[in-house]
């Protein structure tokens, strides 16, 4: 339909019957309006490339255009695509160079984060951990984050002494979220690209408990329950005077912090799997714990057999009626628990005689693992009751097994003879 498009032409299309179609503007060649089977009209203009080819490039609503205007629009729009620009190309570099100028802050907020939180479990941890430790670049356009200003923070934050190993996790969940905005168009070019993370001893931290600080440790539990037990009764006979309602009685275990200690201690599990364990997971009678891949590290299920000790425990800690989706460490009200830092901390500083030192609740698990190891237990075996993806985890604790290294030193000796 060819028209010379005017307020009136415009007012008689409005009254036709709802359809889609295009309306030829007569006095200025290329020019159309686009009418929808909605009502919307919007104009646009036939422009051609430089090879050849024609395309429709948009101008804008009628609400915001008028024809006199749209014509003027789409005459400057021809003017540039003779002079050989593609506004196609020019309006996606603009887009770009838009994208280049946006915040950390912004991407973290409207791309990154709905991402992250979706792809994994630990997706608010990483979005806190990279707002948190870089909140002096949140306000910087992506492409200015610049390898010379996160090598200053990095000295500035080692000389608080922090640990490497901490800053290199910090730093790759930046360069993480900043790669994500090269995936997506927001950035030409990891800004990061040169930046090394540093060097680190491959076994890292390790430390177990000896066998004594092991007993000492047990000692210490069991004496804390004791010393808790009769609290309660002297704390009920108080009551009882007065005629209070009495507390409860403490069971064996006052707490979660017995049952989880040895629980960690005899399985390896990482605190957040134990956590995450219901009594769903806790099969007593085939003497088996099944860690979910919805609460492991690797996302992968797992099984792990439960030895004597920890299976006598465990009887002994649940409790005579119970739901089956119950946290078998609950905290508070049954929600899940959060952290023991509190008890664990006064647990260590009530050994007085020959204190723990240095001994976190994570460093459970490397005693697990190390008594493995040094009872023979092959490290591959190791590496699947630890639940780590890669052999080379595992591989820390190969220096606890020296007998081996000394029975190929001690085929020397024989080779020599």
């Amino acid at each position: 339909m060819k028209k010379n498009i005017t307020q009136a032409e415009i007012a008689k299309l409005k009254k036709l019957k709802p359809g889609e179609y295009t309306v030829f503007d007569t006095s200025e060649r290329g020019l159309a309006l686009r009418v929808k089977p909605s009502g919307v009209m919007a104009w646009r203009v036939r422009l051609k490339t430089k090879g050849g080819e024609w395309y429709w490039w948009p101008l804008g609503g009628l609400d915001a255009l008028k024809p006199e205007k749209a014509r003027v629009q789409a005459h400057r729009a021809k003017g540039r695509a003779a002079e050989g620009i593609d506004l196609r190309e020019d309006r996606a570099a603009a887009v770009r160079e838009v994208a280049q100028r946006m915040s950390l802050r912004t991407f973290i907020e409207d791309v990154y984060a709905p991402l992250v939180r979706g792809r994994t479990k630990s997706g608010d941890g990483t979005i806190k951990m990279i707002t948190g430790r870089f909140a002096d670049f949140l306000d910087r356009p992506l492409a200015d984050i610049e390898v010379f200003a996160i090598e200053r923070w990095r000295s500035a934050y080692l000389k608080q002494g922090r640990s490497p190993a901490t800053a290199n996790r910090l730093l790759a969940a930046l360069k993480a979220c900043l790669a994500e905005a090269v995936r997506l168009g927001k950035l030409k070019a990891h800004p990061l690209k040169g930046l090394r993370l540093a060097r680190l001893d491959s076994i890292g931290r390790l430390r177990y408990l000896s066998p004594d600080e092991e007993t000492r440790l047990l000692a210490a539990l069991a004496a804390r329950d004791g010393d808790r037990r009769e609290a309660r009764v002297s704390a009920n006979d108080f009551r009882r005077q007065r005629g209070y309602e009495l507390w409860p009685e403490y069971p064996t275990y006052t707490d979660v912090l017995t049952p989880m200690v040895i629980t960690l201690l005899h399985t390896g599990l990482r605190f957040g799997e134990a956590c995450g364990l219901t009594w769903a997971d806790v099969d007593l009678v085939g003497a088996l714990l099944t860690v979910r891949g919805e609460t492991s590290k690797s996302s992968k299920t797992r099984y792990v057999p439960l030895n004597k000790t920890v299976l006598d425990v465990l009887k002994t800690w649940k409790p005579k009626k119970v739901d089956a989706g119950a946290y078998v460490f609950a905290g508070a009200d049954g929600a899940r628990l959060v952290d023991i830092k509190t008890a664990w901390k006064n647990l260590l500083k009530s050994i007085t005689d020959k204190p723990i030192v240095g001994f976190r609740v994570h460093d459970l698990r490397h005693t697990f693992a190390s008594k493995l190891v040094q009872a023979g237990v092959d490290l591959n075996t190791v590496r699947e009751l630890l639940g780590h993806g890669d052999i080379k985890m595992t591989l820390r604790y190969a220096h606890l097994a020296p007998e081996h290294r000394a029975a190929a030193v001690a085929k020397l000796v024989a080779v020599a003879g």
